[in-house]
C-alpha cells in the first residue's frame, strides 16, 4: 500500500495585516494535531531580509528563536505554543534567503547560462523550501506573509498557485483571512473588505477554499450567506472569527463551526474525533475570574509595541493559570526610571515582582540596572532574561560600591567591564546572524533554587546574545550578593544567576520564554509567580 502524500493548507490574508493569519495558521495545525495527524508549519515572508534578526522590534515585534538557531517571526512562537513542537530553521523562510540562493546559485553557474527571472527561477526556489519543510509529515501548514496585493508578496503567492497545481486539488487547500468593519453610523457590518480581498486573490489565480472573516464584533450569522455569494466559497467552509477574550479559544471556535471537517474532507483525510479535553481546560483557565490576583511589572522600553515581548507575556500567563491565580501586568518604561533616586523608583514599581526581558542597545538600560538594584535591596522577587542577566550583575557590583561597572556594550571604557563581548564575537557587534543562537546546554549547582526549579542539573535552553559576564568578576559574586547556579558544561560561561538571602532573584543568559506552553509553563516563571504570591501575602 502506498504512502498517502503530503497535504498542504496555504494561509493567506487581504484587506490589512495583523488580522490573525498566524493565529489562524497555528489554530488549524491544533485541530488537525489532535487527531492524530503529524503536522508541521512554515512563515514565508516578504521581507528582502534574510532573516528576522535585524528587524526593528518596535515595529515587528519579538524576534523568535529557534532550537537550532534561527531568528523569525514572532508568529513561530505561536506555532509552537499551539502546536506543542519545536520548529527549526526551515519553518522560517524570507524573501531575503530565497533571493540570497538564487544569486548565489547563478554566481555559481547552476542554472547553465539560463537568464535568470522571478518565474521560474525564485518560485522554483521557493517551492523547494515549502517542499524540504514538509518532508516526515501529513500535514504542512503554509502562511504568506503581508496581505494580497502587496508587490514583495507576489513571487509567494505565484510559488503557491503554481505548488498547488502540482499537488492537485485532494492534496492542497487554500484559507483566505479577511477583515470585515463595523460602521457604527449605519449599524452594520460591512462585506465589501472581504469581497474585495477575495477578488484580488482570485485574480492571481488562486481559488479560496476556506475563508476566515475577522471583525472586532460579532457579526450576525446572515453575512455568511453574503460572503459565500459574493467569494465563491461555500458557506459551511466560512467561519466569522470576532475578537477573543484569549487568542488560545480560536481552536475551538474553528472546531465548533466545523472547519475541521472542511478541511479533512477537501483533503481526503479521514475524519476522527479530536483529543481537546486539555486544550479546552486550558481556555477555562485563562478566562476564570480569579479571586485573587498579582501585580507582575515588566520594565522594558518597547512599549510601543508590546508584541516584542509576546513571549515573555504568554509565559507569565500560563504560569499564572497553573497556580490558580489573576495576573496583572504593569508596563514599566525603563527610560523613564533612568533619572529617578532609588526612593523614586520605589514608588513607581508598585508591583508584586518584576520581569526584566531582553533587549540591546543603550537606551533604557540605566533605568533597568536601577530596577535590578531596586529589587536586591527590596527582596522585591525578579527575573532577568539574557539582558536582565547582564543589568542584574551590574546592579549588584554598583550595589556593592563598584559605581563605575557596566557592560561594553553600553560604555567601551567603562572601569569596571563585568560584562564583556563573548569571545568570537569582537567585530560583529553590527552584523546579522552572528550571535550565539539556539539551544545550548547548562549545568545547575545542585544546592540552588534553579535546580529546585528545574528538577535536574543539565537543562537545554535558547540563546540570542553576543555577551556575557566577564570572568575576571566571577569570583567577587559572592561579596556583591549573588552567586553563578548556572554554566556552559566547560564553566567558561555564567548561564544562570540568583541572589544571596533573596526569596527570588534569578536570571538567566538564555530565553525560557521560548520554550513555555500554556499548558506546560516553564519553570523559572512558576518560580517568578510563586514568589510574587508570596511577596504580595
Amino acid at each position: 500500500m502506498s504512502k498517502q502524500p503530503i497535504k498542504y493548507v496555504f494561509v493567506t490574508g487581504g484587506v490589512l495585516s495583523g488580522l490573525g493569519k498566524g493565529i489562524t495558521a497555528a489554530s488549524i495545525g491544533n485541530i488537525l494535531k489532535a487527531r492524530g495527524l503529524k503536522v508541521n508549519i512554515q512563515k514565508c515572508d516578504p521581507y528582502l531580509n534574510v532573516d528576522a534578526g535585524t528587524l526593528n522590534p518596535a515595529e515587528h515585534g519579538e524576534c523568535f528563536v529557534t532550537r537550532d538557531g534561527a531568528e523569525t517571526d514572532l508568529d513561530l512562537g505561536h506555532y509552537e505554543r499551539f502546536l506543542d513542537q519545536e520548529l527549526d530553521q526551515s519553518s522560517s523562510l524570507m524573501s531575503g534567503k530565497v533571493l540570497y540562493k538564487v544569486i548565489n546559485d547563478e554566481r555559481s553557474g547552476r542554472y547553465l547560462g539560463s537568464t535568470v527571472q522571478f518565474i521560474p527561477h525564485v518560485t522554483k526556489a521557493i517551492q523547494k523550501e515549502i517542499k524540504k519543510a514538509s518532508k516526515g509529515f501529513d500535514v504542512h501548514i503554509v502562511e504568506i506573509g503581508g496581505t494580497v496585493g502587496d508587490y514583495e508578496g507576489l513571487s509567494f503567492l505565484e510559488a503557491i498557485r503554481e505548488f498547488g497545481l502540482g499537488v492537485g486539488k485532494e492534496n492542497c487547500i487554500f484559507v483566505h483571512v479577511v477583515y470585515m468593519p463595523y460602521l457604527g453610523a449605519s449599524q452594520e457590518f460591512k462585506t465589501k473588505p472581504a469581497q474585495n480581498a477575495v477578488r484580488e486573490l482570485r485574480g492571481l489565480g488562486i481559488f479560496p477554499d476556506i475563508l476566515v472573516s475577522r471583525s472586532e464584533n460579532t457579526a450576525p450569522a446572515s453575512v455568511i450567506k453574503k460572503l459565500s455569494l459574493f467569494s465563491g466559497v461555500s458557506e459551511d467552509a466560512i467561519v466569522l472569527l470576532p475578537n477573543a477574550s484569549t487568542i488560545y479559544e480560536v481552536p475551538i471556535t474553528l472546531e465548533e463551526n466545523g472547519i475541521a471537517k472542511v478541511i479533512l474532507d477537501k483533503l481526503k483525510l479521514k475524519y476522527s474525533k479530536p483529543k481537546l479535553e486539555e486544550w479546552i481546560g486550558l481556555i477555562e483557565r485563562a478566562q476564570r475570574t480569579y479571586k485573587k490576583s498579582i501585580t507582575i511589572g515588566i520594565v522594558a522600553k518597547y512599549l510601543d509595541n508590546q508584541d516584542t515581548y509576546m513571549s515573555v507575556t504568554e509565559a507569565l500567563k500560563a504560569a499564572a493559570w497553573a497556580k490558580d491565580i489573576g495576573l496583572n501586568i504593569e508596563w514599566i518604561d525603563s527610560t523613564s526610571l533612568e533619572d529617578m533616586s532609588m526612593s523614586q523608583v520605589k514608588s513607581a514599581i508598585k508591583c508584586d515582582g518584576i520581569v526584566v526581558p531582553g533587549g540591546f542597545g543603550k537606551r533604557g538600560i540605566e533605568g533597568k540596572i536601577k530596577a535590578a538594584q531596586f529589587s536586591l535591596k527590596s527582596k522585591m522577587p525578579y527575573l532577568g532574561l539574557c539582558l536582565g542577566l547582564q543589568v542584574g550583575v551590574i546592579a549588584a557590583a554598583r550595589n556593592a560600591g563598584l559605581i563605575d561597572a557596566n557592560s561594553v556594550e553600553i560604555n567601551l571604557k567603562t572601569k569596571h567591564p563585568v560584562i564583556n563581548t563573548m569571545l568570537g564575537q569582537v567585530g560583529k557587534e553590527n552584523t546579522g546572524g552572528t550571535m550565539r543562537l539556539g539551544e545550548y546546554p547548562c549545568v545547575l549547582a545542585k544546592d540552588s533554587l534553579a535546580a529546585d526549579l528545574y528538577k535536574k542539573d543539565l537543562i537545554y535552553e535558547r540563546h540570542r546574545h553576543r555577551y556575557e559576564c566577564n570572568n575576571v568578576y566571577r569570583d567577587q559574586y559572592r561579596d556583591w550578593g549573588i552567586k553563578v547556579v548556572g554554566y556552559s558544561p566547560d564553566e567558561n560561561l555564567v548561564e544562570m544567576i540568583e541572589g544571596l538571602d533573596h526569596p527570588y532573584f534569578v536570571a538567566s543568559q538564555f530565553h525560557p520564554e521560548f520554550k513555555s506552553r500554556p499548558n506546560k509553563p516553564h519553570p523559572m516563571f512558576m518560580g517568578l509567580i510563586s514568589a510574587a504570591i508570596a511577596n504580595k501575602g
